[in-house]
């Protein structure tokens, strides 16, 4: 029995890159810890720092790998031929593919321009990209860049008139989905961060300096675009930063810790599709849809956060059953294979933070549309395993080992 050589027409025409230069990346990069070996040999050692590693001992973050791991499927037989449909809908969205690029903070220290090669790459694609508070670029800047799926993620500031102003600016600039994180009541100590030499803002000590010079390409581009700051709340930060954490940033200067009465605020404030970031307990997901919720995302903060939460995965089956509302995950995916977990166990739609970053680092503009491509492969070739035609046909597939 063979599999569909051919991708679904919903991604026929969806990526710029030339079939043969597309044959070569597979050849060289065919799934994602291949671009995560890359991108760590291009990427300075402090950067890689802030984008690799978790809280603590990592506990968490290698929890959310290994409970994935345990997610199986048992394979059909006798099914004829399969040709997978990869397409779903998320908020009255029709989509291609059930998966979007999450925020990072200071995306554009990560690889030089990060923001708008994201923007352009979600909009070619026609999947989500969300941007973060504290990017290094503006909603302003990007709005040239976006597709008609741009969400903001908004680190929730303490004051309302900056709260006002940064939702209106959001939705001058084009972004029609607001995401709420709220799992960040306190900076993190992140260990291997603070090792690594990292301030807030970037310091370009000596030994700054050795790292970056081993990364002539992702030194050529900063210093043409300059070293990158969170240009988004530039407005609205007026006072030093001294004494904060060597993890914390200027954006720990405006945001508050929300509780329910915030979450209501906001939802008087914002006229379109609203999710809630964070979310790891039922009852809180149940709260939440009384609360005029669109969606929730259920995250650890990829490990980044607390050491000492469950994965993702352990707890997304009590959630569903939860709520009805409509379920983003996110923590741990590093494959086709892990987006068909999630979706077995109850996700509605899946977001990738980390894997598009080692994408960019590892082959620049190039990198998330071949992440794309292994993705959506790697998805079609175990949903012929499974004989599923769609996404809906995999939960009678899972099994739990």
């Amino acid at each position: 029995m063979s599999r569909p050589t051919a991708m679904p027409p919903a991604l026929d025409n969806l990526d710029p890159i030339a079939t043969n230069t597309k044959m070569d990346l597979h050849a060289n990069y065919p799934a994602l810890e291949d671009l995560r070996s890359r991108a760590q040999k291009r990427i300075p050692k402090f950067v890689w720092e802030y984008l690799d590693s978790g809280t603590g001992a990592e506990a968490t973050k290698t929890r959310n790998r290994t409970e994935l791991d345990k997610i199986g499927f048992t394979p059909s037989i006798l099914h004829g031929e399969v040709e997978p449909d990869l397409s779903t809908s998320f908020l009255g969205q029709a989509l291609p593919l059930p998966f979007g690029i999450a925020p990072i903070g200071m995306s554009g220290l990560i690889w030089p321009g990060a923001e708008p090669h994201l923007a352009r790459a979600a909009a070619n694609h026609n999947i989500p990209y969300c941007i973060s508070t504290v990017a290094t670029q503006s909603p302003e800047d990007i709005s040239t860049h976006l597709g008609k799926n741009a969400w903001f993620q908004l680190y929730p500031p303490r004051d309302p008139d900056i709260r006002t102003d940064m939702l209106n600016r959001a939705r001058t600039a084009g972004f029609t989905t607001l995401v709420l994180t709220v799992d960040v009541p306190e900076s993190s100590r992140r260990e291997r961060q603070v090792r690594s030499g990292l301030t807030n803002p970037p310091t370009i000590t000596p030994r700054i300096l050795a790292q970056i010079m081993t990364c002539p390409t992702w030194a050529m581009e900063t210093a043409k675009r300059g070293m990158p700051r969170m240009r988004g709340i530039d407005k609205y930060v007026s006072v030093a930063t001294k004494g904060m954490s060597p993890t914390a940033h200027m954006g720990y200067l405006l945001r508050t810790s929300p509780d329910w009465d915030y979450v209501t605020w906001l939802r008087d404030a914002w006229d379109g599709p609203f999710i809630i970031k964070g979310v790891m307990r039922p009852e809180d997901a149940t709260r939440l849809e009384a609360a005029g919720a669109d969606a929730i995302w259920v995250s650890n903060h990829a490990g980044r956060q607390f050491d000492g939460a469950p994965s993702t995965i352990e707890v997304l089956p009590a959630i569903r059953a939860a709520t009805n509302l409509p379920i983003l995950f996110d923590s741990g995916i590093e494959s086709g294979l892990d987006i068909l977990r999630a979706r077995a166990l109850g996700a509605d739609f899946i977001m990738l933070g980390r894997a598009f970053h080692f994408a960019l680092g590892a082959l620049g503009a190039k990198g998330p549309d071949h992440l794309v491509d292994i993705l959506a492969k790697d998805m079609i070739a175990n949903m012929g395993q499974l004989g599923a035609r769609n996404l809906t046909d995999l939960p009678p597939h899972v099994h739990l080992g």
